[in-house]
This record gives structure tokens, sequence and C-alpha cells, in this order.
């Protein structure tokens, strides 16, 4: 079997454990990321995204590499992880990738205005 050549810049020098990790959240996404995962895949907004993406030592919820911008959905959990999350938000940032998050609840309700909010981004 021919193995794809990958483009390690767009990992920004994810280790190669990470990976692994990534596959698995893809398998196992949550109901938020996948309805917005059926907006975003296949170009549906001229840019392509990737899902449950690894940059540095962090995988995101998705990625578009040609627009530099990580998209997160934030569930219950990330109440509690507040400190995480700015911490690696600033990390991401050093790369100068912007981030856009949104909650559970936004995605659910009205993916319309958190497709609208991905747009002004682009």
């Amino acid at each position: 079997m021919k193995r794809r050549s990958v483009n390690r810049s767009m990992f920004y020098n994810a280790p190669s454990w990470i990976f692994q990790k990534a596959a698995e959240l893809r398998k196992n996404m949550t109901m938020p990321e996948k309805i917005l995962w059926e907006r975003l895949r296949k170009n549906q907004l001229g840019v392509r995204f990737k899902a449950q993406h690894p940059i540095d030592r962090f995988i995101v919820d998705f990625y578009c590499h040609k627009l530099k911008l990580v998209i997160e959905i934030d569930g219950g959990i990330h109440k509690q992880k507040r400190e995480y999350d700015i911490g690696r938000a600033a990390e991401i940032n050093k790369y100068d990738i912007k981030i856009l998050r949104f909650k559970n609840e936004e995605v659910i309700e009205n993916i319309d205005c958190v497709l609208n909010e991905i747009r002004k981004h682009m």
C-alpha cells in the first residue's frame, strides 16, 4: 500500500502519538461536533476543514489551514477547564491561528448563526 505524504507544517510539530488520539476522537464525535462537521466537510464553505486536527500537542475540533482558523465547540466540561483552555489558546495563538468558540447549545439550536459567524472570519 502506498503511503500518502503528510504536510507536516499544518500540524505545527505535533508529536506522533497524537495522531492516533485524533483518529479516535474523529470516530467518537459529540452530537454538536457531528452537526457542525456535516456543514463544514467537503468544502461546503469554500475551504477545507479538518476534524479533530492535531496542532502541536493539542487536538482541535476543526481546523482550516488556509485560513489558519480553529473552531472549538465547548460543552459543560469547559466550564471546569477554563484555565486550561486559556493556556491552550495562548499556545495555539503563537502560530497566528485564530480560534472561534461556540457552545454546544449554539450549534444544536442555531447552526445557521454559527455558520454565519464562521463566514465572517473567512
